[in-house]
């Protein structure tokens, strides 16, 4: 499974600012032919090997419109994401709902819609970028959503493990993007979360923990739930009023 860059085509997500647009970068970097930078709106790029390409993760057809448009990608990378300000589990249904249509059913249907795009082109690679949000008891929609996605993820490694499609998950704290910019806590560097993915990339792994927390809490998730609520409760003592 080991797959290098070198002469690849890569479709990101998201890929306008923070970890996408390093994506996209480090994606020529390595040796890339080609990358699909995918966006709600695009932007000039200065790089012919770099096309945009309008996709609205809510838009049902927008999916199936990319993966006719992209019909070369090996490589899609599921960056793209929402973390609304005020987001709560007790909140408006319809702010949950707009959260997971964002990232959980657009991501999956994106992932859907490049599945035999992916075969077409050798299997190819899927990765999904996650969150330890998704291991955590953080009371959003956002986590929960994550929480969803990480299950689909590994579903869908075994579901295209037939066509010989690697699955990978990359899960994460705190990155500094504008994302998240409204906490004051340590963060680790964009270019570091997606030189460590697209290290997985090559040599074949099916997960990337990319930051010391991510490993730690990895770590402790054996650990009894009458213990490991509570050593959480005061992990999220800054995020959680």
């Amino acid at each position: 499974m080991n797959k290098p860059l070198d002469g690849r085509t890569v479709l990101v997500t998201g890929a306008n600012g923070g970890l996408g647009e390093q994506f996209v970068r480090q994606a020529l970097e390595r040796g890339a032919s080609r990358v699909y930078a995918a966006a709600r709106t695009g932007k000039p790029w200065n790089d012919a090997r770099i096309r945009p390409l309008t996709l609205d993760l809510t838009n049902p057809d927008d999916a199936g419109r990319a993966a006719a448009e992209a019909p070369d990608v090996d490589l899609l990378i599921n960056n793209a994401a929402i973390a609304p300000a005020g987001d709560s589990i007790s909140g408006p249904e319809d702010e949950l709902r707009r959260t997971f249509e964002t990232n959980f059913f657009g991501t999956l249907r994106v992932a859907r819609a490049f599945t035999p795009v992916l075969a077409a082109n050798g299997g190819g690679t899927l990765l999904n970028i996650l969150s330890t949000a998704a291991w955590i008891n953080v009371p959003t929609g956002y986590g929960a959503s994550k929480a969803a996605m990480w299950s689909a993820t590994n579903a869908l490694r075994v579901e295209l493990r037939a066509q010989g499609t690697q699955v990978i998950g990359l899960l994460v704290g705190m990155v500094d993007t504008p994302m998240s910019a409204r906490w004051d806590v340590p963060k680790v560097s964009p270019a570091d979360v997606v030189a460590q993915a697209y290290d997985a990339v090559a040599d074949g792994s099916i997960e990337v923990l990319a930051d010391e927390p991510t490993r730690g809490l990895k770590a402790r998730l054996n650990t009894r739930a009458e213990e490991l609520y509570p050593w959480l409760d005061e992990q999220l003592a800054g995020f959680v009023p």
